[in-house]
C-alpha cells in the first residue's frame, strides 16, 4: 500500500466531521451530542472486542489511555463543537485550529525528545499561512464572541497535551479495547457538562439520526482509527501536521455539498498548506531524537 493513502484517508474522513457537526448542532445541544456518539462509539467497540477477543490493557496505562481520551475526544471536540454552536466565524475556528501542529511541534521536542529539520519547520510555517489564507475568505459577517475564543483555544490544547499522552501511553495496543476505554471516558465527561450546563432538549430528526451516524461511524470509528495508527507509527509533529490540510478538504466539501464558494485566495491557501504538509512529512527528512 503507498504510504500516503492512510495520511489522505485521515485528512479527508477527519474533515467530513465538521460537515456532520453543520448537519447536527441545530438539533442538539454541541456537549450531548458529543456524549451520544461517544457513547455509542464505546459500545460498538466494546462489541467488536468481545466477539474478537483482544487483549485489554492492564495497570497504568489504563489511566494514561483514559486522560488520552478524555482529550483528544472530550476537551478537543468539546471545545470545537461549543465553538461552532456560538456566533464565532467557522474560518476562525478553523485558523485557531490550525495552531495545533505548532503547540505539538514545540511539545514534543521539548518532552518526546523528537528533533524537527529546518525544512520540517518551514512547512508547518507554510501549513499555517496556507490555512490562514483559506480561513480569511470564510470568516463572513459573524460576531467573535470571547467563550467561542475560549472554547476553540482550550480545544486545542486539548488535542494537543492528548497526542503526546496517547503517543506515551498507548503503545501498540488494539484499537478497540483502548477506543472503549478512551470514548467511555470521554462520553462519561460530555454527559456531566451536558447534564450541567445544557438544556435545549434534542429533535431526533432524519438529518440529526444521519449526522449522528456518520460521526459515530467515519469520524470516531474510521477516523480515529486511522489517526492512531499514525501516531503509532510516526512522528507526533509529522501526524499533527496533516491537521493544515483539514480546513481546505472541507472547503472543498461544503463545496461540493453546500454550494459555498471557493475564491483564488483559498485554493492559493490550500496550495500553500499542502507544500507545508509536503516538506513537514517527507521521508527525506527525517525525525530524529534529541542527542544526549
Amino acid at each position: 500500500m503507498p504510504r500516503f493513502v492512510v495520511p489522505a484517508s485521515f485528512v479527508i474522513l477527519w474533515s467530513t466531521g465538521f460537515l456532520g457537526a453543520r448537519l447536527g448542532l441545530p438539533f442538539c445541544p454541541p456537549l450531548h451530542l458529543l456524549a451520544l456518539r461517544f457513547a455509542i462509539v464505546s459500545v460498538l467497540l466494546l462489541v467488536a472486542a468481545r466477539v474478537a477477543n483482544v487483549p485489554w490493557p492492564q495497570g497504568k496505562a489504563v489511566g494514561g489511555m483514559a486522560l488520552a481520551g478524555l482529550l483528544i475526544h472530550g476537551v478537543c471536540l468539546g471545545g470545537f463543537f461549543i465553538a461552532m454552536s456560538t456566533a464565532l466565524p467557522l474560518g476562525l475556528v478553523a485558523l485557531i485550529g490550525s495552531l495545533q501542529p505548532v503547540l505539538t511541534a514545540i511539545a514534543s521536542r521539548i518532552f518526546l525528545g523528537e528533533r524537527l529539520r529546518t525544512p520540517q519547520w518551514l512547512g508547518i510555517a507554510l501549513g499555517f499561512a496556507g490555512v490562514a489564507l483559506v480561513a480569511s475568505e470564510k470568516f463572513g459577517g459573524g460576531r467573535v464572541e470571547t467563550f467561542g475564543l475560549a472554547a476553540c483555544g482550550f480545544g486545542v490544547l486539548g488535542i494537543t497535551i492528548g497526542t503526546l499522552v496517547q503517543k506515551r501511553s498507548a503503545g501498540q495496543a488494539d484499537f478497540r479495547s483502548l477506543g472503549v476505554i478512551q470514548y467511555a471516558a470521554a462520553a462519561a465527561l460530555m454527559f456531566a457538562g451536558s447534564f450541567w450546563w445544557e438544556s435545549r432538549p434534542v429533535q431526533w430528526t432524519g438529518q440529526f439520526v444521519f449526522a449522528l451516524s456518520w460521526l459515530v461511524i467515519v469520524n470516531s470509528i474510521l477516523a480515529i482509527a486511522l489517526l492512531y495508527v499514525m501516531v503509532a507509527r510516526s512522528s507526533v509533529s509529522q501526524v499533527s501536521s496533516l491537521f493544515y490540510l483539514t480546513p481546505s478538504v472541507t472547503a472543498v466539501f461544503a463545496f461540493l455539498l453546500f454550494h459555498e464558494p471557493i475564491h483564488p485566495l483559498m485554493i492559493a491557501g490550500i496550495v500553500i498548506s499542502g507544500l507545508g504538509v509536503y516538506l513537514t512529512v517527507r521521508p527525506t527528512v527525517p525525525v530524529t531524537p534529541l542527542e544526549a
